[in-house]
């Protein structure tokens, strides 16, 4: 009898239709039976002994909710005997009419969520936010739930691992031969997704709640894709294409197909490939081959519209141009989808949301900082300083948006020209979203030549969802903001031979440091934030709440 491994995990919902992901313990039929009548099937997969499926449901009633069951081979699955939560269900959007504002999209985010101890286990870390927010939805049937959640990198961490995953490593192979204790292949990654989905809450709440993900660096290793130099280290080593092979081969299983809608999976050549195939691992595997000899090859970007809110989800890892001498955040290709994505149909969203894991705007410093060290690396002070500076990009982590200046600029012109034309039906807001630096804070850009755009554009960024803040990171993080930070920003433009930014910006909140989400609530023109911190009694507490698009543009200070 083949069993319920992994999941169910609800990926996308529309009006119509939805996909629900599981993976069985063998082959089998995987069927989604809804309470309303709808439902669909599947057959699973095979990728590396391991057996998926990813199950179209249809003939869903838009603006409704139903409650679904998983049945393997005819036997039900889900939900758990004797589960403690209520039944998961699939929520459909109303369908927006020309003129429509529709209903509001509710949109919960946050990164770097490392995976949790067992039960009754010490959390070294602090409460999980995800466990909290499962915990509210669960046990208060009038609370707000998302209509989607957004998880903008560092799902799994493949460089640190857990004690348990640790105990696993050193029965299979012990932890002599590098990479020790960190994930070495296919297999060892799945380990890291049953402990982080397998957790009861989040399990829940990822059965009920559709999901939207993006890998960054933590996913492979701590700074992935930091500089052409980094990377030749890297692939020097005996063990690395097969950690790089297997980290994409894992999610493109379990995150990147769920970001796809059905009509993009039916022309999915891959796909079909791995569907077709007795197993799909050779089919799986090529293709990560091809990724890893030219990320032009591959989009892992993608775009979901929420009735009259577009998000466009941005890789800014596996995309990156590494050469000294026209680094980028995102290569020719990726770039020109962003625009043609950004720039489609003027006037028929009123809210953009642009999900890239690392935020655009940082404290002033940071960014000063991360220009700085990348004019050094391509040579700006001679060899000597193009040394130092590639051992400081890598020793504190300076390859955000700001260590491609290039590419912070691009961002910022395509935000303006997006953002800009009230007649041209300019949307109310541009909102950037990103995780990483393990806390919370709001900045908003102005535009040294001229007004700036129409829309409210602003960066929020929003971290850890389950993860330490050391005391370094909150000392570093608020004096970053300050103005002797600015002062010594400046210093080092100067020397670094850096011109002014087409932008400056200023914080508007925080910073905030703990295990948080961020939401938002976007209706019409209008959108609100709040941050809530996991408490450790296992609730939310909301610490910042604000409307995000009064009237006015920001000026400079």
């Amino acid at each position: 009898m083949a069993e319920l491994r992994l999941g169910p995990v609800l990926r996308y919902a529309d009006g119509s239709t939805a996909t629900v992901w599981v993976e069985a313990s063998r082959p089998c039929a995987t069927e989604v039976r809804c309470a309303d009548g709808a439902g669909g099937t599947a057959h699973t997969f095979q990728v590396a002994g391991h057996h998926y499926a990813l199950v179209e449901v249809t003939g869903l009633t838009a603006g409704t909710a139903t409650g679904y069951e998983v049945f393997l081979d005819g036997s039900r699955v889900w939900p758990l005997p004797d589960s403690p939560f209520p039944p998961s269900e699939i929520r459909t959007p109303a369908v927006v009419g020309a003129g429509d504002d529709g209903d509001e999209v509710r949109v919960a985010f946050g990164s770097c969520r490392w995976a949790a101890p067992p039960a009754g286990g010490h959390d070294p870390v602090g409460p999980d936010a995800l466990d909290s927010l499962a915990a509210r939805i669960a046990t208060d049937p009038a609370a707000i739930r998302p209509d989607v959640l957004l998880l903008l990198g560092d799902q799994v961490y493949a460089d640190e691992v857990s004690d348990a995953t640790r105990e696993r490593i050193a029965a299979r192979r012990g932890l002599t031969d590098a990479p020790g204790a960190e994930v070495a292949d296919y297999e060892e990654y799945t380990w890291l997704y049953y402990e982080s989905w397998l957790d009861p809450e989040v399990r829940w709440l990822l059965s009920t709640v559709p999901s939207c993900m993006v890998f960054d660096d933590h996913d492979v290793i701590d700074d992935w894709n930091t500089s052409a130099s980094w990377l030749a280290d890297m692939r020097a080593t005996p063990w690395w294409r097969e950690r790089l092979l297997s980290g994409l081969m894992s999610y493109w299983v379990h995150q990147h197909l769920g970001n796809l809608s059905p009509a993009e999976l039916a022309t999915d050549p891959l796909y079909a490939a791995v569907r077709e195939a007795p197993d799909g691992t050779d089919a799986l595997r090529a293709f990560a081959c091809r990724a890893d000899a030219d990320p032009a090859s591959v989009r892992w970007s993608y775009r979901r519209d929420f009735g009259r809110v577009r998000l466009l989800m941005v890789d800014s890892r596996a995309a990156r141009v590494l050469d000294e001498d026209g680094r980028s955040m995102l290569h020719p290709g990726e770039w020109t989808w962003l625009r043609e994505q950004t720039l489609d149909g003027p006037g028929s969203y009123d809210h953009l949301l642009i999900g890239t894991s690392l935020p655009w705007l940082l404290p002033h410093l940071v960014h000063d900082a991360e220009e700085w060290d990348a004019a050094l690396c391509r040579g700006e002070r001679g060899a000597r300083w193009a040394r130092i500076g590639e051992k400081v990009r890598r020793g504190a982590d300076l390859e955000h948006w700001a260590a491609f200046p290039e590419s912070f600029a691009a961002l910022a012109e395509l935000i303006a020209e997006t953002g800009t034309g009230a007649g041209a039906g300019a949307p109310a807001s541009v909102l950037v979203l990103s995780g990483d630096v393990h806390h919370a804070y709001v900045a908003e850009p102005y535009w040294h030549e001229g007004g700036g755009p129409d829309a409210r554009v602003l960066q929020l960024t929003c971290s850890p969802v389950h993860n330490s803040v050391p005391a370094s990171i909150r000392v570093g993080f608020r004096f970053g903001w300050s103005a002797v930070a600015r002062a010594l920003g400046r210093r080092l433009r100067r020397h670094g031979r850096r011109p002014r930014p087409p932008v400056g910006w200023r914080k508007k909140g925080g910073p905030w440091f703990g295990n948080q989400l961020m939401f938002l609530t976007l209706r019409g023109r209008s959108a609100r934030l709040r941050l809530e911190q996991a408490r450790g009694d296992g609730s939310l507490t909301t610490v910042q709440e604000s409307d995000l698009t009064p009237s006015g543009h920001p000026e400079a200070p």
